[in-house]
């Protein structure tokens, strides 16, 4: 569902010869139920945006999402059929042509969340395979000498968060227990015991995914963890499949 006027804010833009696309913002509807599947994603389309409207503000917002967003069309690119993100490939097509995305807040769409954690995790795995896929693809744009404007946005934005971020993830508590067990200063002891902590809060968000539970507080830690154990799957996925571009469509809340 799109809100009023939002082809209208959508098109707006382009008067500004620069911008290349223009993408429009992307919410989840919760349905006044918190279960982790919706106020997960929910809020991490609230970061996202506000990660994609900063980018913007700097100098250009890196990918568009699917749901709403505008290309000129003499910039539009036949992709192959083997690429699982068609409409990030499309929009970083266009920076590594030389234009801008354009975040436009004035145009959102609305849509229901993923119907259980179980289909969302089939769709965050093909955004994890579709995102590490792409850094052949758009590998121009690594290039600080190419694109000393981008480069850092795109590496940033995108490529630590499907590559570093995981591993960082994953090794942060055991290196935080040794240091706690060979250190005898109280910092990694307390860094320790929140770390214990955002881990026990994301269990009580896995037990209580599919209840009616009203404390978001559980599913955002355990939605961050789940994105991140989705992004190795997708490496996985992506070796296991090199070639095929087509994915099971995650169910949605009818």
């Amino acid at each position: 569902m799109l809100n009023k006027d939002a082809l209208l804010n959508l098109i707006k833009p382009f008067e500004n010869d620069s911008i290349g696309c223009v993408a429009g913002e992307k919410r989840i509807a919760t349905e006044g139920r918190d279960i982790a599947s919706s106020s997960g994603e929910s809020f991490y389309w609230k970061y996202e945006s506000f990660l994609k409207d900063l980018d913007s503000r700097l100098y250009s917002s890196m990918g568009a999402a699917g749901e709403l967003y505008a290309i000129r069309t003499e910039l539009y690119k036949t992709i192959p059929s083997s690429i699982l993100l068609d409409d990030f490939i499309l929009s970083m097509l266009i920076v590594e042509g030389g234009y801008k995305i354009y975040y436009c807040k004035d145009a959102y769409a609305v849509e229901k969340g993923a119907l259980n954690m179980v289909e969302e995790e089939k769709r965050k795995i093909r955004i994890a395979a579709g995102g590490i896929q792409s850094f052949k693809l758009l590998k121009n744009l690594l290039n600080p000498i190419a694109h000393p404007r981008t480069w850092l946005q795109f590496i940033s934005h995108r490529v630590l968060r499907w590559t570093v971020t995981p591993i960082a993830l994953f090794c942060l508590l055991p290196v935080n227990i040794s240091l706690s067990l060979v250190d005898n200063s109280s910092i990694y002891d307390y860094l320790l015991l929140m770390q214990l902590v955002i881990y026990f809060f994301a269990l009580i968000g896995k037990f209580n995914q599919d209840r009616k539970v009203k404390i978001k507080i559980f599913f955002i830690p355990y939605y961050f963890i789940f994105m991140n154990f989705c992004v190795v799957k997708g490496f996985v996925y992506l070796m296991k499949n090199r070639g095929k571009g087509t994915w099971e469509k995650s169910e949605r809340k009818g």
